[in-house]
C-alpha cells in the first residue's frame, strides 16, 4: 500500500545503533512514533540497540490508516524485527496500546524473544466492538491523547476509520487467542485509569500468558499515553531494570 500523504513532523521511525542487544518499541493505534520515543531514546542512551518502527498508514494522515489492514502493521513490526535481527543476538520488545498488542503477538509468532513489554496493551475494547458496525460512519472522533498531564498532547489522527477498528478487532482477537503462546519474560505496566483500553485488559493478559517470569506493575498517575505521562520515569526504570534483568 503506498501511502498518499508526507510523514508528519515528528511520526517518522527511528533506529539507533548500539550493542547487540536489540529493543524493538511499537507505538499504537492511531498514534506515532512519538509516544514511544522517550523509552527508545532512555534504551539508546543504555546502549541497546533500538528500533521504533512507524505502523503503515500511521503518522500520515487517517485516510491513510483507513487503507491498510492489521496484516500491515504486522509487517511493520517484523521489519523492525528483522533489522535489529541482522545486529542483534538479543531481542526484546515493548509497546503502548495496539503497539502492546503488536508485542504479544510477536512473542506468540517467535519464541526465540527474549522479553517482553505491554504497556496498556489491548485485549479487547468495548466501545469498539459497538463502534464497528455504524452503516453511515466513515470516520469517528480521535481516540488520541488520553494524558493526565495538561502540558502534553500526543500526535495522533484527530478521526478514527471505522474501517479501522474492525481491523484492530481482528487483531486482538488473534493475540487473545493465542495468549498462552507467550512464554517468555514480560513485564505488564497498566495504568489504573484508562479511557481508551480498559486495565481489565492487562489483568488478563498477566493470568492467561504461559510466563513463569511475569510482573504487572500498576501505574497510579497516568492515563492510556503512559509513555508521555506522569509515569514516564518510572516506565523507564522499570524497563531498563527488566531489559538488564533477563539479558
Amino acid at each position: 500500500m503506498n501511502e498518499k500523504y508526507p510523514v508528519m513532523n515528528g511520526a517518522e521511525p527511528f533506529y539507533f545503533e548500539g550493542n547487540s542487544i536489540g529493543i524493538l518499541v511499537s507505538h499504537g493505534f492511531t498514534g506515532t512514533t512519538q509516544s514511544m520515543r522517550p523509552l527508545g531514546e532512555a534504551f539508546r542512551k543504555a546502549g541497546y540497540t533500538v528500533c521504533g518502527p512507524r505502523l503503515k498508514g500511521h503518522g500520515t494522515h487517517y485516510e491513510d490508516m483507513e487503507r491498510t489492514v492489521y496484516q500491515d502493521w504486522i509487517s511493520s513490526v517484523e521489519a523492525g524485527y528483522q533489522w535489529l535481527k541482522e545486529r542483534c543476538d538479543t531481542i526484546f520488545v515493548a509497546g503502548l496500546s495496539m503497539g502492546g498488542t503488536l508485542t504479544l503477538y510477536m512473542a506468540e509468532q517467535y519464541p526465540e524473544i527474549k522479553g517482553i513489554i505491554p504497556i496498556n496493551a489491548a485485549l479487547r475494547i468495548p466501545d469498539m466492538e459497538s463502534a464497528k458496525d455504524l452503516e453511515d460512519a466513515r470516520f469517528l472522533e480521535a481516540i488520541g491523547s488520553d494524558i493526565k498531564n495538561p502540558n502534553v498532547k500526543e500526535l495522533a489522527y484527530e478521526k478514527t476509520p471505522v474501517r479501522s477498528i474492525k481491523e484492530i478487532l481482528k487483531l486482538m482477537e488473534i493475540v487473545r487467542n493465542n495468549l498462552h503462546k507467550v512464554s517468555c519474560p514480560t513485564l505488564i505496566l497498566v495504568s489504573n485509569e484508562d479511557h481508551v483500553v480498559p486495565p481489565d485488559n492487562s489483568q488478563m493478559i498477566y493470568e492467561t500468558i504461559s510466563s513463569k517470569e511475569k510482573e504487572l506493575i500498576r501505574l497510579e498517575n497516568s492515563y492510556h499515553v503512559a509513555t508521555l505521562d506522569h509515569d514516564q520515569p518510572l516506565i523507564i526504570e522499570k524497563s531498563l531494570q527488566f531489559v538488564k534483568k533477563y539479558s
